[in-house]
């Protein structure tokens, strides 16, 4: 069971549940304006932006995987149809992570606060220090992984049949998953910079579409003996760090080009939508695993797959 002490983010959900309203409230309604300031033809509509922000939001930190969703979403919606159009896409994709990014940093703020605090010159706090380093740890290997090999990975991987197949197996390993692997009495404060590191490794699988960064992380730290508190804090963290990252390169990058492709109000709006949809997602998903384990997320991931695969057969893709 997840419990408070693991999991400061629980009592400021609860705590939070107007403000949360409000801020939905306060994103609607600008991106109502956004949608009233669009004119003309754009290779991105308002409504295709809103979708894909909130389908990034929605599945980017749930063990389902963000990325197999917004590959599928984006052949559908035609955003693919040439080399330049799928790099634009892949690019939009990756900046709105930025909203989902910015939606756990807020939820998580007086966690992150305490590990920078953890660096002061004095400063006592050697667990949250320590955390700190395993997470730049767990970051290591996929930063260098994706410079060397993220083109050749985007070449050979990305694709419709790889994604189902990669869906369709992590949700056999969710429903195979044993209920005791629960009771892991590790907590944060445990974390090892080497813990850290092997987390990281595993997370190197979450490269291939349709596996899920947040599945692998999960599962890899309740391995290791912590609790679904831990590791599902652990997995939300790791998630700030190494998205973060690919972010910040990515819109240095591609940056001019996103923004040729699709203006400054499409990305805008997929911005707003992803930190909506990603902060009711996490708090879903805290509050959901309090109760109850993994196996949801098993039988969402078959069906993704099935429907989808079916769909591709008829079609003849």
């Amino acid at each position: 069971m997840i419990g408070t002490s693991d999991s400061p983010v629980i009592e400021w959900i609860h705590r939070s549940t107007r403000l949360i309203a409000a801020a939905v409230g306060l994103g609607l309604l600008l991106l109502a304006g956004m949608a009233a300031m669009e004119a003309g033809d754009t290779a991105l509509s308002i409504p295709e932006a809103l979708l894909l922000g909130v389908i990034e939001g929605l599945t980017e930190f749930l063990p389902v995987s963000s990325t197999g969703h917004l590959t599928v979403v984006q052949e559908l919606l035609g955003l693919t149809t040439s080399a330049d159009a799928e790099r634009s896409a892949d690019a939009y994709a990756i900046i709105i992570q930025s909203g989902a990014i910015l939606a756990v940093a807020v939820l998580y703020r007086t966690r992150i606060a305490a590990m920078l605090h953890g660096f002061k010159p004095g400063a006592r706090h050697e667990p949250d220090r320590r955390l700190a380093l395993a997470l730049v740890m767990g970051f290591v290997p996929a930063g260098i992984v994706g410079l060397v090999a993220g083109d050749l990975i985007k070449e050979h991987l990305f694709g419709l049949w790889p994604t189902i197949l990669a869906w369709a197996v992590g949700g056999v390993v969710l429903l195979a998953w044993p209920t005791a692997s629960r009771s892991g009495k590790r907590s944060l404060k445990d974390v090892t910079v080497a813990h850290g590191a092997a987390i990281g490794v595993i997370q190197l699988i979450a490269m291939w579409p349709g596996v899920s960064r947040s599945l692998v992380t999960i599962l890899a730290a309740l391995i290791l003996g912590y609790t679904m508190a831990a590791a599902v804090e652990f997995s939300f963290l790791l998630g700030v760090v190494t998205l973060g990252a690919a972010t910040t390169y990515e819109a240095w990058d591609n940056g001019a080009q996103l923004i040729s492709q699709f203006g400054v109000i499409a990305p805008a709006a997929g911005f707003l939508a992803s930190l909506i949809s990603a902060a009711a997602a996490v708090a879903w998903m805290v509050r959901y695993l309090e109760r109850r384990g993994l196996a949801v997320f098993g039988w969402y991931r078959l069906a993704v797959a099935g429907v989808v695969g079916a769909a591709a057969l008829v079609s003849g893709t």
